[in-house]
């Protein structure tokens, strides 16, 4: 919804003003100049993109339309999960917790956390970590190396969209020259017409190079730097994981491992100390 409400915004600051001055709309409209320049954007991104990102263009584009996809309230039902797995390891071993991860579809464990149960990446980043503690991985200095490897994985596969619109965005400005300089040309035969007919044509070519910086500055790149944005703020969930894991092969308390993957949180989304303690409170006994 923001990303939309600051395009109509551009759209209104940059057309407003100009019509405020006195400016004629009628001489900027110009569809083959647009066109020209975001369609052969369009198609240079396809050119420049393998399949796999350009499958993946509209679902970021997506994403960066709705926003960063946690809540507050998700990652306090994250945090109540992590002590309630944390608890059962520390009382009764991580063996325990083994039947949960093999089948976490059927665990009661992770079915009383629905929105943890339903996020299937999640689950099956959690449930690898877990199960490789199940099986003797007790170093949380190798594990923090196998995790950072993975997550950096992760990141690099989110970011290469947001890469690819960032360079279609560069490339709409040098777009936009090439429109003006056709128009320029297109002027140039007829160069015998009157002024207020070479007016309009000179003004028509200045529109492509207008169009391409406006594409560039107030669309297409602020998009790549929502969908970079989001993709970060998401990237944090897995990032709270970590934290607890960690600080769990560490070998503290439930509640100190969970405050660690707490304070691993964005501010604005960080539940407080006392909301956590309350949550993990009215967890039923594991």
């Amino acid at each position: 919804m923001m990303v939309i409400l600051g395009w109509v915004g551009v759209l209104i600051c940059c057309f407003g003003s100009y019509m405020a001055m006195g400016g004629k709309m009628a001489l900027l409209w110009q569809p083959f100049e647009f066109t020209l320049i975001f369609g052969s954007a369009c198609c240079a991104y396809l050119v420049a993109n393998p399949k796999h990102i350009l499958g993946k263009t509209g679902k970021a584009i997506g994403i960066a339309m709705r926003g960063p996809k946690y809540k507050k309230d998700d990652y306090l039902e994250l945090l109540s999960l992590l002590y309630a797995i944390f608890k059962l390891a520390k009382t009764k071993g991580m063996l325990a917790i083994e039947s949960h991860v093999e089948r976490p579809e059927e665990s009661s464990l992770f079915q009383s956390f629905p929105k943890f149960a339903a996020n299937h990446h999640a689950m099956e980043f959690l449930c690898d970590y877990l199960r490789m503690m199940t099986l003797g991985t007790d170093n949380p200095h190798e594990m923090e190396t196998l995790i950072d490897e993975e997550l950096e994985t992760h990141h690099h596969e989110d970011d290469t969209v947001s890469s690819a619109v960032q360079t279609m965005a560069d490339g709409l400005p040098a777009l936009g020259i090439v429109a003006a300089v056709m128009g320029v040309i297109k002027t140039m035969s007829s160069i015998t017409e009157p002024p207020e007919v070479l007016g309009g044509l000179i003004g028509a070519a200045l529109v492509g190079t207008f169009l391409g910086v406006l594409l560039c500055y107030g669309f297409v790149g602020p998009l790549a730097s929502a969908i970079k944005n989001t993709n970060e703020a998401d990237a944090k969930y897995l990032g709270v994981i970590k934290a607890g894991l960690l600080a769990h092969l560490s070998g503290y308390a439930p509640a100190v491992s969970v405050e660690f993957a707490r304070k691993a949180l964005w501010s604005h989304v960080r539940p407080t100390f006392y909301e956590v303690e309350e949550a993990v409170a009215a967890l039923p006994p594991v």
